[in-house]
């Protein structure tokens, strides 16, 4: 479950007394504590009446399941009428957002407004005003809406750099936990580049030990200063609630998506075009590396950024503008965010000796590539998304460059055919019952025309195989 921040004070028990940070038993507050303590009531202060409450309203569509199995029946539909009939839901949600200009430009969450037919967002003051999407992102699950009409006195938070954060410092969280408007809660920097959690595409996530609930998703989180350094996103948790594990965006990722958004109405991402693998020890004792360190470029696009400044599969990647790469997490993170036309200083290894070589960066094609839902109940391959085999898709999924047929499995619904032959996010279905697959179009038309089971040829991290489905 995704959502905002809280946390609890952390103390030890001494002989049956609690003691709370910077408190001596039977002594006041140090003065150290003191300070602290007003930072944070500055920085809350400063901060709070930027964090808005978000609700969205989203149509739903579906049919209606006849009462008996009897009328899903042609003949009974036939004789007596009856059938299917599109039916439509509202649904609502509650999240939050924060305010970046004065011209009333909020950040949030993709997640908090995905779809939205209506959005709603209120103030501290109470004063409620109608907000339209200008753009989102659900590779890094950022959207940037903006209020309809103007609003006055509104209170921007400066957006701070998030890469300055240091592992230990305060936190604030601020948002709206179950509808709880305008809380603050505190925490510390756990980590920070956490990437292959699996909420997004691209990610780059501070982790805290603030407790983050329903309804904080798209929240601020801030530093002493006031100047906010991430917005809240997700949790994990078995349960659903706080377990002391927390993730937020880190402020220049969503910043650099918010001006990209505004600026061109669309993400415009770095390319390298390479394809990437971690290093393990496997692969470092195989290439006579000191350790796993880096990340192995195992395909070079054909024309791209990367073969036109002479990079070679089985070079490693070490470090792009003096900054450590220590996994393919951050390298994607690096390159997309450096935009097209960029110039980066890329330190490699090739043959025991370290290179530098200087590359700019291309544009990410086919980023705006729409994938196309495949809904159960629809005669194909119930609960899975199927997109072509896009650049955008092989850097996505880490492709081969020289992949250039077959559809991608972008994502598979839980307790689907697919998902129980064992189909996953990110493979590549090149055959349907030993027909080649060109194009969505064409997997489409190889799945209607089988009556019973298919027979897929799927091609996954290198290997290829046979799975096969039942309709």
């Amino acid at each position: 479950m995704r959502s905002g921040m809280a946390t609890r004070a952390k103390g030890l028990f001494v002989a049956g007394a609690f003691i709370l940070p910077g408190f001596l038993l039977g002594g006041p507050p140090s003065a150290h504590s003191q300070d602290q303590g007003s930072a944070m009531a500055d920085a809350a202060e400063q901060a709070v009446d930027s964090v808005v409450n978000i609700s969205s309203t989203r149509v739903v569509r579906f049919r209606q399941t006849p009462l008996s199995p009897f009328f899903s029946d042609p003949f009974f539909q036939r004789f007596f009428g009856f059938q299917d009939i599109p039916r439509e839901r509202r649904e609502k949600s509650l999240g939050s957002g924060v305010i970046v200009s004065a011209e009333g430009v909020i950040l949030t969450n993709n997640h908090v407004v995905e779809n939205a037919s209506e959005i709603l967002v209120t103030l501290t003051d109470g004063r409620e005003f109608e907000a339209q999407i200008v753009g989102t992102d659900p590779k890094s699950d950022v959207a940037v809406i903006r209020l309809k009409e103007k609003a006055a006195n509104l209170r921007p938070t400066p957006i701070g750099d998030s890469g300055k954060l240091r592992l230990g410092e305060v936190v604030l969280a601020i948002g709206n936990p179950f509808g709880l408007a305008h809380t603050v809660t505190m925490g510390i920097v756990s980590a920070k580049g956490r990437a292959d959690v699996g909420i997004a595409a691209y990610e780059d996530f501070i982790q805290t030990d603030a407790a983050i609930n329903p309804g904080n998703s798209g929240g601020a989180l801030i530093n002493l200063s006031g100047e906010l350094v991430g917005i809240n996103t997700a949790i994990a948790s078995r349960t659903g609630g706080y377990q002391g594990i927390g993730f937020a965006i880190p402020s220049n990722m969503a910043k650099a998506v918010m001006d990209s958004l505004l600026t061109h109405g669309k993400v415009v991402r770095g390319w390298l075009g390479v394809s990437i693998q971690d290093v393990s020890k496997e692969i470092a004792k195989a290439l006579k590396l000191p350790g796993p360190t880096g990340v192995l470029i195992s395909d070079v696009a054909g024309g791209g950024p990367a073969e036109k400044a002479g990079l070679e599969r089985g070079d490693v990647i070490l470090e792009i503008n003096g900054e450590k790469i220590d996994s393919v997490g951050k390298l994607r993170n690096v390159v997309a965010t450096g935009g097209s036309g960029t110039i980066i200083n890329v330190k490699i290894l090739r043959e025991d000796k370290e290179r530098a070589i200087r590359v700019m960066l291309g544009e990410l094609p086919g980023s705006e590539a729409r994938s196309e839902e495949i809904e159960k109940g629809e005669g194909l391959l119930g609960g899975i998304r199927v997109s072509p085999v896009s650049p955008a898709a092989k850097e996505r999924f880490n492709l081969p460059q020289n992949l250039n047929y077959g559809v991608v499995v972008a994502d598979v619904q839980e307790g689907s055919a697919a998902a129980s032959a064992g189909m996953m996010p990110g493979d590549v279905i090149l055959e349907v019952n030993r027909n080649k697959v060109a194009s969505v179009s064409d997997f489409k038309r190889l799945y209607q025309k089988s009556k019973r089971s298919l027979l897929l040829l799927v091609f996954r991290q290198g290997s290829t195989f046979f799975l096969v489905l039942e309709k």
